[in-house]
């Protein structure tokens, strides 16, 4: 199994504090927590694209291409590209550059966005929601295929045998598609022979076991071989379980009563939260030992090949951060790799 990280860079007012980092800083400790997880084995390091005033995330092939230029082996990926509210090819020749930059790993992530701030931003319209995507998409997965390209859509300006550059060093630059609550987008993304990320972030995880049973099935009713598949969940790793989650739930918190705020739900409370710590809950908040448990028990379930964590639920401090990656990779991903027979 891979493990990694992904972030959306929070940069809200830290819990404890009071104080926000000025964005420059908040980018300088995403480049010494991207080189840590190379450093000590992570397999992925990915960035989310997000145009909200609490992330400083709007440009993730930029930050990857810095990323790029300071570590040796780990894979870099978008965590997402909304690919709705892009241009397929500006994000192609923006990988393609990150791919050879980076010597072969790149990878890209397209999903359809837990956001919708991207849309009237770039002028689209969200009636055309699930529409501008799927053309999208079709138009990425093209551009993948052909250097010279002609295609013609609905949404997007039609391109007439035309040659898009640069080309990337991978033969081929995998693409992965996202999925947070439709069964629909799992099964599509079988038949399309895409790698499927499933984004599980509450609620109970067995409940999705439909979406890996889906994108497998998609796969096979459309003769393409069944890919891999992802998990990606928040989380959080100290010395302590206690220590842990008293680190986490306040940042943890702040973030997502903001975000309750906006969509009806109520305050989080610690009880909830606590909750969503246990072995079959959504978060890998907890000691070495307790996530080690909690994605060998996914393993069971999902049989999945990727695991990547968000550790940066809200403004977390950065030392504690390292540390926390410094536990995931030197003290949770050997046992997870051996156990797996890895």
């Amino acid at each position: 199994m891979e493990l990694g990280l992904f972030t959306f860079v929070d940069n809200n007012f830290d819990p404890g504090t009071g104080k926000k980092l000025h964005p420059s800083k908040r980018l300088q400790n995403l480049l010494e927590e991207a080189e840590l997880a190379d450093d000590t084995g992570l397999d992925v390091f990915g960035i989310g694209e997000h145009h909200r005033e609490e992330y400083v995330a709007s440009a993730p092939p930029v930050m990857l291409s810095a990323i790029a230029a300071r570590t040796k082996r780990i894979r870099l990926t978008s965590t997402v590209t909304v690919l709705g509210s892009e241009d397929p090819v500006r994000v192609f020749q923006q990988f393609a550059t990150l791919d050879l930059l980076s010597k072969g790993r790149a990878e890209i992530m397209v999903g359809r966005g837990s956001f919708i701030e991207s849309f009237p931003l770039f002028g689209y319209d969200l009636q055309n929601y699930e529409e501008l995507f799927e053309e999208k998409l079709e138009l990425l997965l093209q551009l993948r295929e052909h250097e010279i390209i002609t295609w013609n859509g609905k949404y997007r300006a039609s391109i007439d045998n035309k040659g898009v550059y640069p080309q990337p060093m991978q033969e081929k630059i995998p693409i992965w598609r996202a999925v947070g609550g439709t069964p629909k987008s799992a099964y599509l993304t079988g038949a399309l022979g895409l790698p499927l990320a499933l984004a599980i972030i509450g609620g109970l995880p067995e409940q999705f076991k439909q979406f890996s049973d889906l994108h497998k099935r998609g796969a096979l009713d459309n003769g393409k071989p069944v890919q891999p598949m992802s998990i990606n969940s928040h989380g959080f790793i100290a010395e302590t379980s206690q220590e842990a989650k008293d680190i986490a739930f306040p940042a943890f918190k702040q973030t997502m009563d903001k975000i309750g705020s906006e969509r009806g739900w109520p305050p989080m409370s610690r009880q909830q939260f606590e909750a969503s710590t246990s072995l079959k809950g959504a978060n890998f908040i907890g000691s070495p030992q307790e996530v080690i448990d909690k994605i060998l028990y996914q393993h069971e379930v999902f049989g999945h090949d990727r695991f990547l964590m968000q550790m940066s639920v809200g403004s977390v401090p950065h030392k504690k951060m390292m540390k926390s990656i410094e536990l995931f990779a030197t003290k949770v991903a050997p046992v997870v790799r051996k156990e797996l027979g890895e």
